[in-house]
């Protein structure tokens, strides 16, 4: 099952950490930047090529201590075709130097819109291949089963996982997620359910299921609720750093053992060689450091 070899990567490495790869030009040393121009001129084509170097550089620095990219679709689509390029050539090469790639894309629709969006981000494209290739992909869940049952299939075909939104990070989750069923739980805890009953078709060799939840790390008390509701779901958090939440948030999503999560930090790593003020060229040692130091924090806590 494709989350027992995320959760290895982690064992091995002893870093529960995956790096979000949310790039934008601004976050882009101008070095990158003006060594991609076309005749002095950023085009399309040429911010692609800068945004693969980026990466490219981040992903050699942090495949020794990160077991994990999680490269946001938003953020390649912003730059076209050649975007989207940039995103399976990151997924390509994170996957060559070892490392485990969730494809932030958050997808929800009808089954039939699902099963194209699965063989996309996970499966096979009739007989022309993998068209991304993805290890898993974040999905949302809130249209029920119709949109989650052909990810399941693919997933149990291909060796995928998933991760479906739970209880997600941002200031207005609340505004429905918290709301109250007649049963009297939320709906983000009936949806924990369901990520659970649905796991069950895709049992793992660890004890977790190839159907994880995101749970921000910026309600703490919910996400240590949800760990001890959810035994067998593996947890992939959001909201570490920029966002707010620290390792004290985090500790909560993990298991007696210390397992069962991820937390993600994306412009926290990213952009650490701003937050030092280091020389720009050593922008990818500075996202290491600051992948090591957020190690050293969370291990703090456990």
């Amino acid at each position: 099952m494709s989350l027992d070899r995320l959760i290895e990567g982690i064992k091995t490495l002893k870093s529960p950490i995956v790096a979000g790869l949310d790039p934008k030009l601004e976050y882009i040393p101008d070095f990158i930047i003006n060594q991609t121009q076309v005749g002095g001129v950023t085009t399309f084509e040429s911010a692609a090529e800068a945004i693969f170097e980026f990466n490219r550089r981040l992903i050699d620095s942090l495949c020794g201590i990160v077991p994990a990219i999680k490269p946001q679709c938003a953020y390649y689509e912003l730059y076209g075709w050649q975007g989207m390029r940039a995103l399976k050539r990151t997924i390509d090469y994170a996957k060559q130097k070892g490392m485990f790639v969730v494809t932030d894309g958050k997808r929800n629709d009808i089954d039939s819109t699902m099963e194209a969006y699965a063989q996309a981000h996970l499966g096979v494209t009739s007989r022309l291949g993998e068209a991304f290739g993805g290890d898993a992909l974040t999905v949302n869940g809130y249209l029920g089963s119709d949109g989650i049952r052909p990810l399941l299939r693919v997933c149990a075909e291909c060796d995928k996982g998933i991760f479906i939104l739970v209880k997600t990070s941002n200031k207005s989750s609340g505004e429905l997620q918290d709301k109250r069923l007649e049963t009297g739980e939320t709906i983000f805890e009936a949806m924990g359910k369901m990520c659970r009953g649905w796991g069950k078709e895709l049992p793992g060799k660890t004890g977790y299921t190839g159907v994880g939840a995101v749970v921000g790390a910026t309600y703490p008390e919910q996400l240590t609720a949800l760990r001890q509701e959810l035994p067998e779901t593996f947890f992939l958090v959001p909201g570490y750093g920029a966002q707010g939440g620290g390792a004290a948030n985090v500790a909560g999503a993990f298991d007696p053992q210390g397992g069962g999560a991820i937390i993600n930090s994306s412009r926290a790593i990213m952009c650490a060689w701003k937050k030092e003020g280091c020389d720009p060229e050593d922008f990818a040692g500075a996202a290491q450091r600051e992948a090591q130091r957020m190690r050293e924090e969370i291990f703090e806590f456990l």
